[in-house]
């Protein structure tokens, strides 16, 4: 699980695999896979950065290196 903050300063806890794609216009938007929409304080950048270290945490880059 990764956190992100909403636009209300809490915290969350999301599966990043359940992200389909991210937008960034210029608020960041996480569109998971049920079709809902999360706008969070996190940049682009900041998210991708917590998905690759959630990865190496759990061993997914093992089958890629």
């Amino acid at each position: 699980m990764i956190p992100v903050t909403r636009l209300d300063k809490k915290v969350y806890y999301i599966n990043p695999h359940q992200i389909e794609y991210i937008e960034s216009n210029p608020d960041t938007t996480l569109v998971m896979l049920s079709g809902k929409r999360l706008v969070v304080r996190e940049t682009y950048e900041d998210v991708y950065q917590s998905i690759i270290e959630y990865r190496r945490l759990i061993g997914a880059f093992k089958n890629e290196e």
